[in-house]
């Protein structure tokens, strides 16, 4: 129900027949109306036709409108929860069945089974999920897969178990699913040589990370041997290298986007996610240095307006702090929320960026 607070605008005539012309979803669940001439009650949002002013009544509640003799809408629904819960609960019944099959989903079925169109359960599930059925349905079989390496007595096992009915199509996408050969994951990811150095720079103590694709990690403290432990915990049977002279240039090119921002990083990133949070971590990546976005912000860019949540998720679970700035998402009024390495370093990483955009903006043009 909605507080006293909120429906306060709505408490004259004349406000809820503002809310209902511009068919203000705010107000919907705060009052209801209904039009004499149709016989329907409906929620400020509708979008069937408008009535004229002189038919239409307000009413505080669904059973305040059928006790006048009002029918609900069979549009917008009034007596059932909002469409957005509605499509949520949907797309939660669509994951459950995709989860329940063992081979490839068919989803135009799976579309029939939760009595959408294809085109719209597309959409509907994009919205809520945050990605597509297909890259769902991918993301799940990729979780059997690893799940499978790790109890089925060999790959081809597993790759059967998981419900691929070709090794061939299995293999040609099973660097994407587990970042390296199959037989390495079944072995815990033994023998992945991984380069690492701990460094300083203004901020703390960072431990840069790569394997030979690219920078796996970047990790922010005040204790290096936390961070140390902290890499160990994420690749717990990879083959760490440290102190190697080599890698030093690395490290410091990192350090050096630490303290200026603006110069950015050519370096490879060897980044290991879920599809979701490949898409989070590319828009992050997008968001130029100086500038800050909210958590919904982001969620629209990517397309999926309602994931907020897991959007919030995906960079919570950022592997590589500043590369992939997750330190400009904020909350919606401009605060700052959580971030991995420290609430005192989002707000020096965010300064630090803004004064550096400031000035380039000073400069004369040569």
């Amino acid at each position: 129900m909605k507080t006293e607070t909120i429906a306060a605008p709505y408490a004259s005539d004349t406000a809820r027949w503002t809310a209902v012309q511009s068919r203000d979803r705010a107000a919907d669940g705060v009052f209801y109306y209904s039009v004499r001439t149709t016989g329907v009650y409906c929620r400020p949002s509708c979008g069937a036709r408008p009535a004229l002013r002189a038919n239409v009544a307000f009413h505080d509640s669904c059973a305040q409108a059928e006790s006048a003799g009002f029918r609900a809408c069979l549009r917008c629904k009034p007596d059932q929860p909002p469409l957005s819960e509605r499509q949520a609960l949907l797309v939660a019944e669509a994951c459950r069945l995709i989860d329940a099959l063992d081979e490839a989903p068919d989803l135009d079925a799976v579309a029939r089974q939760v009595g959408m169109s294809r085109f719209h359960f597309q959409r509907v599930f994009k919205l809520h999920a945050g990605v597509t059925p297909k890259a769902y349905a991918a993301a799940r079989r990729a979780a059997r897969v690893r799940a499978a390496l790790e109890t089925e007595g060999s790959v081809t096992d597993a790759i059967y178990a998981a419900g691929f009915n070709s090794s061939a199509r299995f293999y040609a996408g099973s660097a994407a699913m587990l970042g390296m050969a199959p037989t390495r994951f079944k072995a815990g990811g033994a023998g992945e040589a991984i380069r690492f150095a701990v460094g300083a720079c203004s901020l703390g103590a960072i431990l840069v990370a790569a394997t030979e694709r690219g920078i796996c990690a970047v990790l922010m403290g005040d204790d290096p041997e936390l961070l140390v432990r902290d890499l160990q915990d994420r690749f717990p049977k990879a083959d760490l290298i440290g102190a190697d002279a080599g890698f030093e240039r690395t490290v410091a090119l990192v350090v050096g986007l630490v303290e200026a921002p603006r110069i950015g990083l050519d370096l490879p990133l060897d980044l290991r996610g879920t599809a979701f949070q490949q898409r989070v971590w590319a828009a992050l990546r997008a968001i130029p240095a100086g500038e800050t976005v909210s958590y919904t912000e982001l969620a629209r860019r990517i397309g999926a307006p309602a994931a907020v949540r897991a959007v919030a998720g995906a960079c919570a679970a950022n592997p590589v702090a500043v590369a992939i700035p997750c330190h400009r998402v904020v909350r919606n009024d401009g605060g700052l929320s959580g971030y991995r390495w420290g609430i005192e370093r989002k707000a020096a990483l965010i300064e630090r960026e803004k004064e550096a955009a400031h000035e380039g903006s000073r400069r004369p043009a040569s």
